[in-house]
């Protein structure tokens, strides 16, 4: 039974795939492979249910691959199946395959018409991945496919400013999420000293004796957990980021972010559930912060204009109490509630546009104001300022930008001195006398060796954040972010036990990749006058080919799951000691910057209005 939940991953996988290789002018033959994955997903997941009912409805677990191996770490993916992934299972089949067939003829001659299809069952197959992985490896796999499938559809329209604008806002709270799930990977190895499994998590007696004597290993697992949560599900502080995805077509506001993508939060707070179900604080901490974000997100919603806007609020309101559930236990009744607000969303998405005129037409020859709001019985001067609050959003976004992405682009922008040429003759000689350095490691003392990781973490995060402010220079900022990852390494690797060939395997797919984009880059500069990170030029108009390349060699980069440097991020934190916080909070910031300036560099040169003005460019407000 245990080998059958293959079939549910490499099926879409397989759809995906296949819809690759049809022709862009074939619409029936893309639309007709994507509800078909989609529907015999549905149809075999009905049939396998109902014997794994009959069976009486074990937890199956299965350990599939074996990636990586090597004397102290192991990456494999792990495959489990409860009433947790049958209840997403079963929502995700089935609302993809309406949706799809919706999108058949909604996007009819859209230009994009086989990039939606296909970015739609790259989606499905990284879903279907997260609500069966069995430890969280897997579901970093299929996290990062939802994060980058979610930037491409947000960037559906990527001829217009908005969607490409909001895309990159999106993609950059998801990394901030990607930094809570790789420090509670990193902690997690510490506290287990293995890749656990979410099966192992269900037994109380293993979970609390390892609890017992790391009371605050546990509770910093579970606040990186909830981060990561909060940011998926658009949680506080996060909240302001899921009306901006609202950009992308209706299809896949209604699949994304109406009904599954926005769950992911939830389903991971469910599926670690036993491990800080015993730490008090942590549960207050998660029902407070789903009690604010309910309460907020409800004033917001009810001020929006914008009838997609006031959809994702109440969303963000709604899960905000699911939160509440599984805080106080309610497990049963988080999954009914998180079905519910998935087919209510989905429902009132797909609707939206012809909602937009029946109101329009209320408004004409039926209004009646309401008499009377919960509102009113406050006094005017609370009524008045929760009234601007909800205008102004509560200036979520304004607290996000002065808090997080202010402070690191000022820091970038006094990296000035950063140069092509510098960066030959100053740091290209230092990093060579730190590879001196490692090779005579022996002969330092003990003392000093322990805190040379630091100095060499925190240049590698100079770099990445230089790259992340350049306004300039493309390829400067291509060479920033490689060597950010060169630094990292030789940070790491003056730490015991991580041995040169692993730090040959992470290198592997950076070099390849730095080495494609780079000439990319290059050709394109020699083809085009309009070169810099200044704005959006939509050189993807004319350059199709060359943009498609060059993304590749971004998510190879950025460390995603199709290069050695996606195991090898998760292999360099096994090597980070439980003492060493500062190094492992240098690493994970320098990797989720990296992930921004790497996006941003794509965005830049490729998508948004074409610079050229004799191509029919949209307003941006459009």
């Amino acid at each position: 039974m245990n080998y059958i939940l293959l079939f549910f991953i490499l099926l879409p996988v397989l759809g995906f795939l296949i819809s690759l290789l049809v022709p862009k002018e074939k619409e029936s033959l893309l639309s007709g492979i994507a509800f078909s994955t989609a529907g015999l997903q549905f149809n075999g997941f009905v049939i396998f249910f109902l014997y794994w009912m009959y069976h009486q409805h074990p937890a199956l677990n299965l350990n599939s691959i074996t990636l990586f191996e090597s004397r102290e770490y192991v990456f494999y993916l792990d495959f489990y199946f409860d009433k947790i992934s049958a209840v997403y299972l079963f929502v995700g089949a089935f609302l993809t395959f309406l949706v799809t067939i919706y999108s058949r003829y909604y996007l009819h001659r859209e230009s994009g018409y086989k990039r939606f299809f296909n970015t739609v069952l790259f989606f499905y197959s990284g879903y279907n991945i997260a609500v069966l992985s069995g430890n969280f490896e897997t579901l970093f796999i299929g996290w990062e496919v939802l994060g980058i499938s979610s930037f491409l559809l947000i960037a559906f329209y990527r001829d217009r400013y908005l969607p490409v604008k909001n895309a990159i806002k999106v993609f950059s709270v998801y990394r901030i999420g990607d930094v809570g799930m790789i420090l509670a990977m990193w902690a997690s190895h510490h506290l287990w000293h293995e890749n656990i499994t979410f099966m192992k998590l269900n037994n109380f007696e293993l979970v609390h004796e390892h609890l017992a004597s790391h009371s605050l290993t546990g509770v910093f697992i579970s606040v990186m957990i909830l981060i990561t949560a909060a940011t998926k599900s658009a949680q506080l502080p996060f909240s302001s980021w899921l009306p901006r995805a609202m950009e992308g077509p209706t299809p896949s506001s209604a699949i994304f972010y109406g009904s599954l993508s926005v769950h992911l939060g939830v389903f991971l707070m469910m599926r670690t559930f036993p491990f800080w179900n015993h730490q008090l604080s942590v549960r207050i901490l998660i029902a407070l912060m789903g009690l604010s974000t309910s309460l907020i997100a409800s004033v917001i919603g009810r001020v929006q204009s914008s009838v997609k806007s006031k959809i994702a609020y109440a969303s963000i309101a709604q899960i905000g109490l699911i939160f509440i559930e599984i805080a106080m236990g309610f497990e049963n009744l988080a999954l009914l509630h998180f079905a519910g607000n998935a087919f209510l969303r989905t429902y009132q998405l797909l609707v939206s546009p012809s909602v937009v005129s029946y109101l329009i037409r209320e408004q004409f020859y039926h209004y009646v104001p309401r008499q009377h709001t919960i509102e009113d019985s406050f006094p005017k001067k609370i009524e008045y300022t929760i009234y601007l609050l909800s205008i102004k959003e509560w200036n979520l976004d304004s607290v996000m930008n002065y808090l997080i992405w202010k402070p690191l682009k000022n820091i970038g922008r006094k990296l000035n001195f950063l140069t092509i040429s510098r960066l030959v003759s100053i740091f290209i000689p230092a990093y060579l006398l730190g590879l001196f350095i490692l090779f005579k490691s022996d002969t330092i003392r003990p003392e000093i060796a322990e805190y040379l990781p630091y100095p060499f973490s925190l240049i590698g995060l100079v770099m990445v954040l230089k790259s992340f402010s350049e306004r300039k220079r493309p390829r400067l900022s291509w060479l920033l972010i490689i060597m950010n990852h060169l630094w990292v390494v030789l940070a790491i690797s003056f730490n015991e036990h991580f041995q040169p060939e692993e730090a040959a395997f992470y290198l592997s797919g950076v070099l390849v990749s730095g080495v494609i984009g780079y000439v990319c880059i290059t050709k394109l500069k020699s083809k085009e006058k309009e070169y810099s990170l200044n704005q959006f030029y939509g050189h993807s108009y004319e350059h199709p080919g060359l943009a498609l390349v060059f993304l590749m060699a971004c998510l190879g980069l950025m460390a995603f799951p199709i290069t050695p440097t996606f195991i090898g991020e998760d292999l360099i934190f096994s090597h980070i000691h439980e003492n060493q916080l500062v190094l492992a909070f240098f690493t994970a910031l320098s990797f989720v910057v990296d992930g921004i300036s790497v996006i941003r560099i794509y965005a830049r040169l490729f998508l948004g209005p074409h610079v050229k003005t004799y191509h029919e460019i949209p307003y941006k407000s459009a």
